[in-house]
């Protein structure tokens, strides 16, 4: 099991990451599909070769083709959108707010899983890549599509708890 062999893999000194790794997913009150949706995206953002190939043979026991396919999509647009949104907004010249971005963001408009799904993996994926101006926007969706605010809050543990691990590992290997 992916997430068993992460814990196992993490110093003592990282212990917490350990507990923590175990109650945001062992522990989650989110659905199958988001809860493994959010996990892969976020395994993806780590960049952490480890943490992916634990997680990602895990995630697709959990969901679908198409959610699979729809949560990297999620990881690989917030790539590119969270570098984008971030520096337009660092830069401090609200003018660039009225230019054009002219990127593809296709998947967007039909990701191949639910909208709020979708929303929720790239607000994950964006907490990871630090990009306010993408965590306001992702927020401001899924609360207007009804979605909790401890929902929120729940997927940003498990980025913030996944990114963890995957520093801690990449720095121990």
């Amino acid at each position: 099991m992916g997430l068993d062999v992460l814990k196992a893999a993490l110093p003592e000194y990282a212990k917490d990451l350990k507990l923590n790794l175990g109650s945001v997913v062992g522990n989650s009150k989110l659905a199958e599909q988001t809860l493994w949706g959010t996990v892969l995206a976020c395994a993806i953002a780590t960049r952490s070769p480890k943490v992916l190939a634990e997680l990602e043979p895990e995630a697709r026991g959990h969901l679908s083709e198409e959610s699979f396919t729809a949560a990297k999509a999620a990881a690989a647009i917030m790539a590119m959108n969270n570098i984008y949104y971030r520096s337009m907004h660092l830069i401090g010249d609200p003018e660039y707010g009225n230019l054009r971005a002219g990127l593809r963001m296709n998947v967007m408009a039909a990701p191949g899983a639910p909208k709020a799904d979708f929303e929720l993996w790239s607000l994950a994926v964006s907490a990871i890549n630090g990009c306010g101006r993408c965590l306001e926007s992702h927020e401001q969706v899924l609360r207007k599509e009804g979605v909790p605010r401890e929902t929120i809050q729940e997927a940003i543990k498990i980025a913030s708890v996944i990114h963890a691990v995957g520093v801690t590992l990449e720095t121990e290997g």
